[in-house]
Order: C-alpha cells, then sequence, then structure tokens
C-alpha cells in the first residue's frame, strides 16, 4: 500500500470517517494507533517485531530515567538544608552519570539493531576485501538481511526522544500506547519527518475536530505531492534506471545528462512524498514539522543542508553535532591552539575559534553519508558535503576579504544567481555518488564527465533510456510548474500557496484543482504492467 495508491487514499479516507466520527472525544488517538498498525502490517507484517521492541525498549527506559531524575530530585530536596554545595554537585555528578549509562542502553539496543541490518554485510565485505590484501583465506559470511519498513527514521525519532527525556526536556510518556504512536505514525513511517517529541505528541494525543479548511488543504498539498511524485519522479526514474542497469556503457554526456535528471526525479520524488504526509496528517489536524523548504535556492551547501531533510539535519544538530562542538575535548583543542604562536595570528585566532564547529561539522556529515546507505560511495557523498562546508568555515576570512577586493556587493543579484548555481553545482557532484551504482563507478564518472563529452553519441544513447519526446516535454513542463511554485514561495515565505489561493475566486481555485486531478490521470506513471518505483528514502 503505497502512498501514492488508490488503495492508500481509501485507507485515509476511512481511518478519517472512523476518527471525526467517534464520539468518545478523548480516545480519538486509538484510531490513529489501529490505523498506524494496520498499515504497517500490511506494509511489513514479518518485520513488525522490530519497532514494537523500538517501542517497548523506549518506553521502558525512558520510565527508568525519567525515575532515575524524580527520585533525585526529592533527595535534594530532602537534604536541602543538611547538604552543602560541593555535597549536591558531587551527587547530582553521580546521578547524571547513572542517567547517562540507562539512556545508553537505549542507545546501544537501538542502534545496534539498525546497524547490524543495515551495515554487516558492508562491513564484512570490505573487511573480507582487506584480509584478502593479506594473503588471509579466510571471510567472514554475509547475511540476508532486509531493513524494516522506516527502520532509520522511527529509530532516530524514538532516541531524539529518550535524549530528551535523559535532559529533562520532556518527561517520560506513561501510557505505552500512547507511545507506540508517536513512533508508530503511519504518514510519516515511510520517509519521515523526524518529529522531535515535543512538538508532535501532544497533537497526536489531543482530540481534534472535522475542520473543513484544514481537510481542503491537506487534499491539495497531497495532490501536489501526487502531482511531483507521479508525473515527474517516477517518469523521469524510468530512464535513471536503465542508465544504472548498464552504468558502463555509457560516456560522459549521458551520465551529466542522468545526473541533472536525477536532481530532478529526487527533488520532486522526496519533496512530493513529503507533501503527502503532512497533507494526510494535516486531514487529522495535525501540523507535521517542515522538511523540506526550496534547497535549489539555497546560497551555500551548509544553506542547502537546512532546507533539505530539514527534520534529519535538526536531530544530527541537536543530538550530535553540538554535543561534539561543544565537548570537553573540542573545547580544549580549540584553547590550546589559542595559546600557542600560531593561535596568536588572525588567521590562528580564527582557525582556533571555528576548529570545533568544523571537525564536527564534517563527522556530522560522514554519519549523512553512512545514514544513506551502506556503501563507500555514500562515505565519498558524506566526506565531499563534510569537507566542502569545513574548508567554507575555515576560509569564510578569506572569501570575505576576496569580495571586498574585487568590490563585490555580496547582496547584489547577480551575485545571488551565482551562489545558487554554484551551490547547485557542488550539489551536483554529491549526486554523482547517489546515482552511480559503487564508489569505483563513481570516480569514473567523475573522470568521463570531464574527459568524454560527446553529444552526438549522447543524443543516441538518451534517446534509448525509455523515454520519448513526450515523456521529456511533460517533465520539462512539470519542472517549469514546480520552479513558478517554489519562486512564488520563496517570494512569500509566510504563506503558503494553499492560503493565497483561499483569497482568489472559487472558479480559479476549481480550474487548478481540477487541472491538477486531471494532469496526475493523463500524465501520471500508473496502471497494470507498471510497478510503481518506491519513494526514494524508504531506502534509507
Amino acid at each position: 500500500m503505497t502512498y501514492t495508491s488508490i488503495n492508500f487514499l481509501f485507507f485515509v479516507m476511512v481511518t478519517a470517517l472512523l476518527y471525526f466520527a467517534l464520539p468518545l472525544k478523548k480516545q480519538k488517538w486509538v484510531v490513529l494507533l489501529a490505523a498506524s498498525i494496520f498499515f504497517y502490517l500490511v506494509a511489513s507484517y514479518r518485520y513488525a517485531m522490530f519497532i514494537l521492541f523500538t517501542a517497548i525498549s523506549t518506553y521502558l527506559i525512558g520510565l527508568w530515567v525519567d525515575k532515575i531524575s524524580k527520585n533525585s530530585k526529592n533527595v535534594l530536596k530532602a537534604n536541602k538544608s543538611e547538604w552543602g554545595k560541593e555535597d549536591k554537585k558531587k551527587y547530582k555528578n553521580k546521578i547524571k552519570v547513572q542517567k547517562r549509562w540507562v539512556m545508553s542502553l537505549a542507545l546501544v539496543l537501538n542502534f545496534g539493531i539498525l546497524a547490524f541490518l543495515k551495515y554487516f554485510n558492508f562491513f564484512s565485505g570490505s573487511l573480507n576485501d582487506l584480509l584478502g590484501c593479506f594473503g588471509f583465506d579466510f571471510s567472514i559470511p554475509t547475511l540476508n538481511l532486509i531493513l524494516p519498513l522506516g527502520i532509520s527514521f522511527y529509530t532516530f525519532q524514538s532516541m531524539g526522544y529518550i535524549v530528551d527525556v535523559y535532559r529533562e526536556k520532556t518527561p517520560a510518556e506513561k501510557n505505552p500506547l500512547k507511545f507506540l504512536l508517536f513512533v508508530s505514525f503511519f504518514p510519516q513511517i515511510i520517509q519521515g519527518p523526524i518529529s522531535i517529541y515535543d512538538q508532535l505528541a501532544h497533537q497526536l494525543y489531543e482530540p481534534h475536530s472535522f475542520d473543513f479548511n484544514r481537510f481542503k488543504h491537506g487534499m491539495m498539498l497531497i495532490l501536489w505531492g501526487f502531482c511531483k511524485k507521479l508525473i515527474v519522479a517516477d517518469r523521469a526514474v524510468i530512464a535513471i534506471n536503465t542508465v544504472t542497469d548498464s552504468y558502463d556503457s555509457y560516456g560522459g554526456s549521458t551520465l551529466l545528462f542522468t545526473i541533472l535528471l536525477y536532481s530532478v526525479q529526487l527533488y520532486a520524488d522526496f519533496s512530493g512524498g513529503i507533501d503527502i504526509s503532512r497533507g494526510v496528517a494535516q486531514i487529522f489536524g495535525i501540523d507535521m514539522i517542515e522538511n523540506f523548504k526550496r534547497p535549489y535556492f539555497s546560497k551555500s551547501i551548509n544553506e542547502y543542508w537546512r532546507r533539505w531533510h530539514i527534520s534529519l539535519g535538526a536531530w544530527l544538530k541537536n543530538y550530535l553535532f553540538y554535543p561534539l562542538a561543544m565537548s570537553n575535548l573540542f573545547i580544549s583543542a580549540s584553547k590550546k591552539m589559542k595559546s600557542t604562536r600560531f593561535g596568536k595570528t588572525a588567521a590562528g585566532a580564527h582557525i582556533a575559534k571555528v576548529l570545533p564547529t568544523s571537525i564536527a561539522s564534517l563527522i556530522v556529515f560522514l554519519v549523512v553519508g553512512i545514514w544513506h546507505g551502506a556503501d563507500w560511495k555514500y562515505v565519498g557523498f558524506g566526506l565531499w558535503n563534510g569537507l566542502i562546508i569545513m574548508i567554507s568555515i575555515l576560509l569564510q576570512p578569506v572569501f570575505d576579504i576576496i569580495l571586498k577586493k574585487l568590490h563585490i556587493n555580496p547582496n547584489a543579484i547577480w551575485y545571488s544567481i551565482f551562489q545558487m548555481l554554484r551551490t547547485f553545482v557542488i550539489v551536483l557532484v554529491g549526486y554523482v555518488f547517489d546515482v552511480a551504482p559503487g564508489f569505483e563507478q563513481a570516480m569514473r564518472t567523475f573522470r568521463l564527465i570531464l574527459t568524454n563529452q560527446n553529444l552526438t553519441a549522447a543524443r543516441a544513447e538518451i534517446s534509448e533510456l525509455g523515454l520519448g519526446k513526450k515523456d521529456f516535454i511533460v517533465i520539462l513542463l512539470g519542472i517549469a510548474v514546480i520552479f513558478t511554485a517554489s519562486v512564488i514561495q520563496e517570494r512569500h515565505p509566510s504563506t503558503t500557496i494553499r492560503e493565497m489561493l483561499d483569497r482568489r475566486p472559487f472558479i480559479i481555485r476549481f480550474a487548478l484543482i481540477f487541472v491538477g486531478v486531471m494532469s496526475v490521470i493523463i500524465f501520471g506513471i500508473y496502471g497494470s504492467g507498471y510497478n510503481p518505483a518506491d519513494f526514494v528514502y524508504m531506502q534509507f
């Protein structure tokens, strides 16, 4: 039951009918829980034990951590008059260590399962290659492992919750079924967003009355997601899959075209899926966090990652980047560099100041790469983005001096366009790692793009990729529509296009919705004999 199927829409409508018709308002969340369990069992019943284990273990350990926090406060209150400042500090440190060990149990258990299922074969294969280089006649066997649906998303979301309980940012949820709903909420299970407990949980548990305006806006967002996914992404992926199936037989021009087409397909696929997820949630009165914000308008790679998969970036920033950058090790290294002769120079002082941030960024993006997949090409993807960000942080004063020397106004329109194009090229380099079957093929792709440009051969190769001229015209028109909508939204960030349409006459709104529905029916890629393409981020 994919998000773009009629069955899914029927499932959502039946769930909404039951949800809003239920007379017991305080128990409305039970409908969402039942729907989420049903959806997961239909989609991945063989692996339901994994999400159940994550929910149960995180729930119990969350209660454990919360109990330690509450007991420690009672002890401090009871000994307030007897203990001195040092006694209180010593006791707090002891409790902090205890809570950290308990929290680590949840992290090790759940990230351990994710790492085993996702990376065991990758590490065993890499180790076998290494042993073979040294002449060892021994190999670690690979296992037939399959990733449970949504494991990366629900694991990250659950572990964010346990860290927030440890930090006493949120109290532990007492109801195990409510917590299971938070972990398994069906609109976000396939590709996110990775929600924060404080932002999502209360919306899930609170009763929501039917609101026609929210229903209308949710359906419009779903329709927009269908247009991007079925008309653009699933059409473009036909050509991309043709290339990847026989990757080594294509020249540099065709591979460059494929990377450009992939940038369109990935954008339409991911943003379309997020639109469907958020639209479904909005029908039930639930606002999930924004996860995609027109990233191709970014002026730097840093900004790109603040706009692309926003929830993953926020998770990594809160639970990995800040703990690393603010750790004693990194702060101590920065202070030591500042005290050296080099650290007393202007360049040295800057490097010492941003050293924790730059190294932490590199580590975070290495994790981002590995999160995307168990392959050396994804390590390359992470290192590429991490190094670019690290270099941009370290050399920022140099860039500022160059702009000043060349008398360039950083706010000029032409310079903003240049920054966007420059960032897009950097992003395309990263996409090479995504499209290529492996790391070696990615390196070969870079070489061919630079040395093997043959437009005549590319024209013949592109004509054999499974798409006709009409298909490419549809893709170009889809790009034009998406670009126009993005420009409008970029110019009016404080409102949505749906809200703008509300201020237009009914006939205009009806016409646009009618055109959208008919476009999906006429130009959408679906039907008998067609195997619908999975959302790209399902594999992560």
